[in-house]
């Protein structure tokens, strides 16, 4: 079956993420966690904090897609997922997400974003989220009341899924001024991403 490795082609105006949805199934198969506040010294009334964490891009994770009938995998490099990471809030996207990739929504946006770099130090280690190193990580507010009670308390929605626009890396033709994995990088991360693929099936035989 096909790989493909999916890059930013900043050339193109449109490359990166417009917005992250809360969906039900997400892509990257991870779920986030609701974080719930805790009791505020002097307060009357225990409220939530309607904190979600969660990975938006885990890179080097294969990716399932069927696009007109053809079957394929998709992943992303660790400079892509940062990269797309930054040019996100650079563009002053923190405030913009969907549900279920279908309906743009109010009331929900970024309060924290941040780069994956130690398993055990990282804030989300806190929450038992195993992710791998390199995973763009966020927090999102959640002040909509319909989305946080019929949605993200009923368990309907479990994670993120992001919504953009990337590139196969082997049709977008390498310039001097733009960094690429060289030929050895590259088929080091293929044969990783291969490797999870094979992982993955026998997994799924053996059950």
């Amino acid at each position: 079956m096909k790989i493909v490795e999916l890059v930013l082609d900043e050339a193109q105006l449109a490359s990166g993420i417009d917005a992250i949805s809360v969906v039900s199934a997400p892509a990257i198969e991870s779920n986030f966690v609701a974080l719930k506040d805790h009791r505020v010294k002097f307060a009357t009334i225990d409220q939530d904090k309607r904190i979600l964490m969660g990975p938006a891009l885990i890179p080097s994770k294969p990716i399932y897609r069927n696009q007109d009938g053809e079957e394929f995998y998709v992943y992303f490099s660790q400079n892509t997922v940062r990269r797309a990471s930054e040019l996100y809030l650079q563009r002053g996207n923190q405030n913009k997400a969907t549900l279920e990739h279908a309906m743009q929504v109010q009331g929900l946006g970024l309060v924290e974003s941040w780069i994956k770099e130690d398993m055990e130090k990282d804030k989300s280690a806190i929450y038992d989220m195993s992710d791998p190193v390199g995973t763009w990580m966020v927090t999102m507010k959640v002040e909509n009341d319909e989305i946080w009670n019929e949605y993200v308390k009923t368990g309907l929605v479990k994670g993120f899924s992001i919504e953009g626009f990337f590139a196969d890396k082997s049709q977008v033709k390498a310039s001097s001024d733009k960094p690429h994995l060289n030929d050895v990088s590259a088929n080091i991360l293929l044969d990783k991403v291969v490797s999870i693929i094979q992982e993955e099936y026998l997994q799924k035989s053996n059950k």
